[in-house]
């Protein structure tokens, strides 16, 4: 059975982004291939689309590498997130569907119990969950792709501390959604762009892989923050 080659772009991506694959490393069609199991012409299809992310690019005498972003490159999707986040929201608050509603009622319940209770690792899953569920509620494919590709870059360049305040955190996440039901489109942008301006500063650029802060890279190791 021929495999899409979607699944194999899933794969590559979660690859890179978990750090299997290292910024500036090579990707060869065989190599890949053999990874998964496949043929080289899902391998293929699945790199022009990493490509066309910002995942990979293609180098002269190199061919398909993983790419070295820039810091300010970087920074430009924090920003890009703050604008795009609140637009979802507002879309979400017209467009969501009752199932869609109940979901993130559901993730917003399990998240302030486990805030109450501490238990961080859930949180970070839960939260994540909750993100993905708001960006698919807003009834537009194309933002809600633009928001996916964003999660993966952010989790791919950053590392998130934990919130300082985790039970005013998923406060802040059931403020969006009654806004939301409510279908107050302005509300829920506002507070959209609020929470995302706070979770904002969590986010620390990984340092144990190669960041270019130039056309050339170079080796910035100084631990994980």
């Amino acid at each position: 059975m021929r495999i899409p080659a979607q699944s194999v772009c899933t794969a590559i991506r979660d690859d890179i982004v978990s750090g299997v694959f290292e910024r500036g490393s090579r990707l060869t069609e065989e190599q890949l291939a053999r990874r998964y199991g496949v043929s080289r012409v899902p391998v293929r299809e699945a790199l022009r689309t990493l490509e066309s992310e910002g995942f990979v690019v293609t180098r002269r005498h190199a061919g398909a590498c993983v790419a070295e972003p820039t810091e300010q490159e970087a920074a430009d999707l924090l920003e890009m997130r703050m604008l795009l986040e609140p637009l979802g929201a507002a879309r979400a608050a017209q467009r969501r569907t009752e199932a869609h509603l109940k979901v993130l009622r559901g993730l917003v319940r399990l998240g302030q119990e486990r805030a109450r209770r501490g238990q961080g690792e859930d949180l970070r899953s839960l939260g994540n969950w909750f993100h993905e569920t708001l960006a698919q509620s807003c009834g537009s494919p194309g933002l809600t792709a633009l928001l996916t590709q964003l999660r993966h870059k952010i989790a791919w360049m950053y590392a998130v501390e934990q919130p300082a305040a985790p039970v005013e955190s998923w406060a802040e996440h059931g403020a969006i959604v009654d806004a939301v039901a409510r279908g107050d489109a302005e509300r829920a942008r506002a507070l959209t762009a609020l929470h995302a301006e706070r979770a904002a500063g969590a986010h620390r650029l990984r340092r144990t892989v190669r960041v270019r802060t130039s056309q050339h890279a170079v080796n910035t190791a100084s631990g994980r923050n």
